[in-house]
């Protein structure tokens, strides 16, 4: 049998439709101060959004850098549990733009093996995943013959995750009695499969480094000075060469030491998750082959784990020809994926210490390392809000909550500063994909996710009025 909440959500897709393409011609580049006009514009579109939905306060709060969104419906039943809702609206930049198929923001609908896609950029991250809420709250109160929501639904929808969120913990701190909450539901992640209903419990954390070796005063002629003095691009190459052992472990000195290692039970749950590896190298890894720390499966490295990686390295002459020289400096930049317990605070003097270990005579380092980074979070997963989770997701795939899997995202974002300044723990609900190309060219969401995005949402507000909290 039908529930209400899913007639009321297919009986609206085409509005729901409609808007994420209005929202999508915004191309709100956190990242290019030259789009700094189009994130306002954006932040203004989503305000009018939830107007037109229906929440009674809805506000544009700006910070040093973007604006933020910022949304309240209060149930008018007692004692019920406040929500907040986190996503962000700002999107990736897009080059190269010769990649696309299609201009990226100007959303195109194309059939893929699973349904309709709706291809742009920021179709599902993250403004798919925010917009999903407009409706599935709407379904809520449909579906429930209320006024008001079962629980109060407040949205905080920030302007620069994109950019690593410079602003948002003072943005935080700042608001925190507005903003106080007894969960915050983050709308920013995915499910394993079209068809396999899942809850992220974890993000990583991350910090980042950039290191200059310089050598010789000046570029020297190969010819005259080759073979007699030091060469900084040689230095680090071995430097970065020495970045891991032979088992694939990062050599910062005490890199591991606070890694909170991963359970048994962890390890189990992990492994039930359907994962064709050959799939993953053929599709969204783009890869022959792969690699990593010994000891764990592909889905632990690349979401419960900690890494290391280059980013990026360059020095001396890149040009067309030849320039004989020895360069001067060369220059690399690394970041870090951390887990729980580690702190990208920490980060900073493992990578001196380890710079200093491999550095040879005649070379000279700097190392820049960024203040705040993003430090690791996770949800527990035997709350009574996480029950509530599961159940939602469970109905809007037509299964048991038990049948629901629990993921864990590789990527990061400022999710433990919601923990850190509000106290409050977190859930995860996204109706991202692997497959959908997220921060590359084609970026896409299947729209039937979106739907199924809508109905738990929808289903969530009631079943998380029944937890009991303080």
């Amino acid at each position: 049998m039908t529930s209400p909440e899913r007639a009321f959500v297919h009986a609206h897709l085409d509005e729901l439709h409609a808007d994420l393409r209005a929202w999508l011609r915004i191309p709100s580049i956190s990242a290019d101060p030259a789009h700094a006009p189009d994130v306002a514009r954006s932040a203004e579109w989503l305000a009018d959004a939830l107007r037109r939905t229906g929440f009674p306060t809805v506000e544009i709060w700006p910070t040093a850098g973007a604006p933020a969104v910022y949304a309240e419906w209060p149930s008018a039943d007692d004692g019920v549990p406040v929500a907040l809702v986190y996503g962000h609206h700002d999107v990736q930049p897009v080059v190269p733009v010769e990649l696309w198929q299609h201009p990226p923001f100007e959303p195109t609908v194309v059939e893929g093996p699973h349904g309709p896609e709706l291809h742009a950029r920021g179709a599902i991250d993250d403004k798919g995943n925010v917009a999903f809420h407009l409706l599935g709250l709407r379904a809520h109160l449909a579906a429930t013959g209320r006024d008001t929501p079962a629980v109060t639904v407040k949205l905080l929808i920030e302007g620069e995750e994109e950019s690593g969120s410079p602003h948002f913990a003072d943005l935080l701190r700042e608001r925190r009695d507005r903003l106080a909450c007894d969960v915050v539901v983050v709308s920013d992640t995915g499910m394993v499969a079209p068809d396999v209903p899942s809850a992220v419990v974890g993000m990583r954390g991350l910090a980042d480094a950039e290191i200059t070796l310089r050598g010789p005063a000046v570029d020297l002629h190969s010819g005259s000075f080759g073979g007699g003095v030091p060469n900084p691009l040689h230095a680090m190459a071995a430097l970065l060469a020495a970045l891991h052992d032979e088992q694939g472990r990062v050599t910062l000195p005490g890199f591991y030491d606070a890694v909170r290692p991963l359970s048994e039970r962890e390890r189990e749950l992990m492994a039930r998750v359907p994962f064709d590896e050959q799939a993953w190298l053929a599709g969204p890894a783009a890869s022959r082959a792969t690699a990593g720390e010994a000891g764990f499966s592909t889905l632990e490295r690349v979401g419960a784990r900690p890494t290391a990686e280059v980013n990026g390295m360059w020095g001396g002459y890149t040009g067309p020809g030849h320039k004989t020289i020895i360069p001067a400096q060369a220059h690399a930049k690394l970041t870090f994926r951390l887990v729980a317990d580690q702190r990208p605070e920490d980060v900073a003097a493992q990578v001196r210490a380890w710079v200093e270990q491999h550095l040879p005579a005649g070379i000279e380092a700097e190392v820049h390392t960024p203040p705040g980074g993003v430090s690791p979070c996770a949800s527990d997963l035997d709350s009574p809000a996480m029950s509530a989770l599961l159940a939602a997701i469970a109905r809007a795939f037509d299964t048991e909550p038990a049948a629901v899997l629990f993921t864990r995202e590789g990527g990061s974002g400022p999710e433990a500063d919601l923990v850190d300044v509000l106290g409050a723990p977190l859930l995860f609900l996204g109706a991202g994909l692997p497959t959908d190309r997220i921060h590359s060219p084609n970026e896409r969401v299947l729209l039937p996710m979106l739907t199924r995005g809508a109905e738990a949402a929808a289903h969530l507000w009631r079943e998380l009025a029944a937890v009991p909290h303080p």
